[in-house]
């Protein structure tokens, strides 16, 4: 789908805008309760989710060795023990079990997450930018691969029919990184200090993988929003589990 088929396609529907990181757990999650919500809503044909691009830690070496664990990073990061960082980790594992998600942060790889956003901003083109996010998430969370290989993007991209010359070229060079700037700018501009974070046609905001009513309730606003009279955006009173720009999750 081209960008102005896309944009055509997208201003007939309401909107919802997430901000996210492929690295971040919280993220993932958030994604689950949003298609719960959207699920039991019955508005799908009505309503079109945008996947926007986030850097939680951008300082992260792009070649660090491939055997660098998630819980040792962390630990060393936060001056944290191994058993405390692992004690952290099975918190949020326990989080992701209960919607549906197998988190195996013993196998998880650090990685550098810029190329696997410009990757987010390449499946758009091709109409399955959720369904390359959904990948990316279990790619990094769940089948400890490291999402900042090319040769892990081709394979994904193998998966959602993007052809690898075609991912390799964009890889290989900086396309979609103007676009993930962007996002991460635009983000700046409307107060985003952690994601997830959920936008419904521009008028209502969650923050955080938050409980299921939130969404749910949410989501019934916006819609009749977007359906009747104009609103001013609202900012979210609550913080869910997120992931800071401080790096705290």
């Amino acid at each position: 789908m081209s960008r102005k088929a896309l944009f055509s396609y997208a201003n007939k529907k309401m909107k919802i805008e997430v901000w996210s990181d492929t690295i971040c757990p919280f993220c993932y999650i958030g994604k689950r309760k949003l298609e719960k919500a959207l699920a039991k809503f019955g508005h799908q044909d009505e309503i079109v989710v945008l996947w926007k691009s986030f850097q939680l830690n951008p300082n992260i070496p792009k070649d660090l060795p491939k055997s660098t664990n998630m819980i040792a990073y962390l630990a060393a990061s936060k001056s944290w023990s191994i058993e405390e960082s692992k004690a952290a980790h099975k918190h949020v594992a326990e989080m992701a079990a209960k919607e549906g998600l197998n988190y195996d942060f013993d196998n998880a790889i650090v990685a550098n997450s810029m190329d696997a956003n410009r990757f987010i901003h390449l499946a758009q083109r091709f109409g399955v930018q959720n369904e390359a996010e959904e990948l990316l998430f279990k790619a990094y969370f769940t089948e400890g691969k490291d999402i900042a290989d090319l040769e892990t993007l081709v394979q994904i991209g193998g998966e959602l029919k993007i052809e690898a010359d075609v991912v390799r070229e964009a890889m290989n060079s900086d396309a979609f990184q103007h676009a993930v700037n962007q996002d991460i700018q635009e983000a700046q501009a409307i107060g985003v200090r952690g994601v997830p974070f959920f936008v419904f046609d521009r008028k209502f905001a969650i923050s955080g993988a938050q409980a299921d009513a939130v969404f749910d309730d949410t989501l019934k606003s916006a819609f009749e929003s977007w359906k009747g009279e104009e609103q001013t955006f609202i900012s979210p009173e609550n913080q869910g589990d997120a992931c800071s720009v401080d790096g705290d999750c």
